[in-house]
């Protein structure tokens, strides 16, 4: 029996070392998010912490809004942190989320070149000024990628009262092709990129056309990059432009694998008054980019 007592010890050892790299490794959550939250550097503040105090670490996929529902949908992903509310709530209404968790919300604002040609400086009509634009047939990027972004930019073309048409296309991220149809106005000076809110923006700039973009990224590229743009705020401070973002775990009604305990963790960590007030504090040279909306 003697004998036995270090393979026995041995044996012992070996499971606890395993157990722990199992528990380990199921504290990994795996996220699809906008490309605004973490192009504005917001989850680099958020995510050390949330690891220092749950040990959940965030492997995060950053695309479109509708790309990341998509991933929700088809399982992919743990949890969803996007922003377009109408969408997220018909995910759940779907069955694939369990509940909308309300983050925090910032805004959008219609960009443009200094010389302004469609002259719509100060204005706080967000429609009025897409019609503006139209009406000049001023060069207009659009995302044109089934984002949260581009989601905003087609109900305010709705709401212009523009001629529009629609379009089905296919967009290619990452060697991988989707189908997405949407509405647009008639025109070549409309440019469709089918690109994230970074490279639309700095797009824009070259090319000096109007953009609408989440104040967040403006103010990353405008003063958080050595390059900064041109591109200055020429309409704001419309509730049409109100910008709220959610968290919402995947059902594991519908998807049994998803790690849905630590979803529902990070949900009620990054609600938490601790999360809320990173996300206050939060600021670039200054600027506050993002206003917390689970605690006031």
């Amino acid at each position: 029996m003697k004998q036995l007592k270090p393979a026995i010890i041995y044996f012992l050892f070996t499971i606890c070392i395993l157990a722990n790299q199992t528990f380990a490794a199921e504290k990994i959550l795996t996220m699809s998010t906008t490309t605004s939250t973490q192009a504005s550097g917001l989850l680099d503040v958020l995510l050390p912490e949330l690891e220092k105090d749950t040990g959940i670490k965030v492997k995060v996929i950053a695309k479109g809004t509708g790309a990341a529902i998509r991933d929700g949908i088809d399982g992919n992903v743990d949890v969803i942190f996007v922003h377009a509310k109408s969408r997220e709530e018909k995910f759940i209404k779907d069955g694939f989320g369990t509940k909308r968790y309300a983050v925090m919300h910032n805004d959008f604002v219609i960009l443009g070149p200094e010389n302004d040609p469609a002259g719509i400086k100060g204005s706080n009509d967000a429609a009025k000024a897409m019609s503006k634009i139209s009406k000049a047939k001023a060069k207009f990027a659009s995302r044109g990628d089934d984002s949260g972004t581009h989601t905003k930019e087609q109900t305010l073309w709705k709401n212009s009262g523009v001629s529009l048409e629609n379009i089905t296309t296919t967009i290619v991220k990452k060697a991988k092709k989707r189908e997405i149809s949407y509405i647009k106005p008639k025109g070549d000076w409309y440019l469709s990129l089918g690109q994230g809110m970074g490279k639309v923006i700095t797009f824009s700039d070259e090319k000096q056309a109007y953009v609408l973009s989440d104040r967040g990224t403006f103010l990353k590229y405008k003063y958080g990059i050595k390059q900064a743009i041109d591109l200055i705020v020429l309409c704001e401070g419309d509730p049409q432009l109100n910008n709220p973002y959610g968290v919402i775990p995947v059902n594991p009604k519908k998807h049994p694998h998803v790690k849905h305990t630590l979803a529902k963790q990070f949900a009620e960590w990054i609600t938490s008054a601790k999360g809320q007030l990173i996300i206050t504090n939060y600021r670039l040279l200054g600027k506050q980019l993002f206003f917390a909306d689970a605690i006031n």
